[in-house]
């Protein structure tokens, strides 16, 4: 008796093939929306529709109390006739100019001690990065304490060396200087970005440049910088956005708690007036203003940013011929 033939069963045709495969899609998509559905609530209510409001606000006189009144670009004109905006503006590009540089060279001096301490290089990452886990709130009153004119840590060591430390908190040519220095107390995160990257770098390279007789410098600037230059940028473009809205550490030094007592103009920065307009005028349509004004501002430094590094940052593998 001869064995049974089995036959494979007939191809389904093209159009069923579609349909179940449009089917699996959807169960795919279907599935993703449903985990992302909280975030994407939560982003809805909370971050999206307030931003889309605020562009309406821009454009009202709105104190909160009352129901806005449109008042087209009254806001934005305003914003050139306002003589404080242009004290915020002006604090918060010298503090955001001079803070930039002097946050990313520290992260990096202090990286590059990293890099050689070996094994205990464990124990100071945690050192260095404690400090960033301090809520602005108490850097802010930390501050005061150390940088305290008369009793303050800092003048007291100072004078150790002969040296007569300024008026920190009092002396408006000093109120930045101060803030700009204590700004320093938060670089560990930044400094944990450049060790990975200082540690990514391959050997090869500095093996290469010694044996054509280049010293540290020339490795440095042959060899670490270039390679490095992406950690670098996004330190640089992350700390650019977060100079230009600084806020917590001065509004609490200078500004809360109904503080009168120090040089506040010399401490207030942009965002800070923003706050003022917003929650203690309770001018919330200019404050709207302000603060897309400031998203332009943010947007067109980054993207500026962005631009120039296309010719001086160097990612590897990438073809730049």
């Amino acid at each position: 008796m001869a064995a049974p033939t089995l036959t494979a069963p007939p191809p389904a045709p093209p159009a069923d093939r579609s349909r179940a495969r449009r089917r699996a899609r959807r169960r795919y998509v279907g599935s993703a929306l449903l985990f992302l559905s909280p975030w994407l609530i939560g982003f809805g209510l909370f971050t999206a529709w307030p931003l889309i409001y605020s562009v309406y606000l821009s454009l009202t006189d709105y104190d909160v109390i009352n129901n806005p009144e449109f008042v087209g670009m009254e806001n934005y004109v305003r914003l050139f006739e306002d003589p404080k905006i242009a004290l915020a503006i002006g604090n918060t590009l010298i503090f955001t100019a001079v803070q930039v540089p002097l946050y990313v060279l520290v992260s990096l001096m202090l990286a590059l001690l990293l890099n050689r301490a070996g094994r205990s290089s464990g124990f100071f990452r945690t050192v260095f990065y404690l400090p960033k886990m301090t809520p602005p709130v108490a850097v802010g009153i930390l501050f005061l304490l150390l940088f305290n004119g008369q009793n303050g840590l800092f003048n007291t060591v100072l004078g150790w060396f002969g040296i007569d430390g300024p008026s920190w908190t009092t002396d408006a040519a000093w109120v930045k200087p101060g803030l700009i220095i204590m700004s320093l107390w938060t670089v560990g995160a930044s400094v944990i970005i450049l060790l990975a990257a200082l540690q990514a770098v391959p050997d090869e390279l500095y093996d290469s440049a010694r044996m054509d007789g280049a010293g540290f410098w020339r490795q440095s600037l042959s060899v670490t910088i270039p390679m490095i230059s992406p950690a670098l940028f996004f330190i640089i473009v992350v700390n650019t956005i977060a100079g230009l809205q600084t806020f917590d550490e001065a509004y609490t030094a200078f500004f809360g708690a109904g503080n009168t007592t120090y040089s506040n103009d010399a401490a207030l920065f942009y965002v800070i007036y923003l706050f003022q307009q917003a929650f203690e005028f309770l001018h919330m349509g200019y404050a709207s203003a302000m603060a897309w004004v400031l998203f332009a501002v943010i947007m067109v430094v980054t993207v500026i940013q962005i631009v120039v590094s296309r010719r001086i940052v160097y990612y590897e593998g990438e073809d730049r011929s």
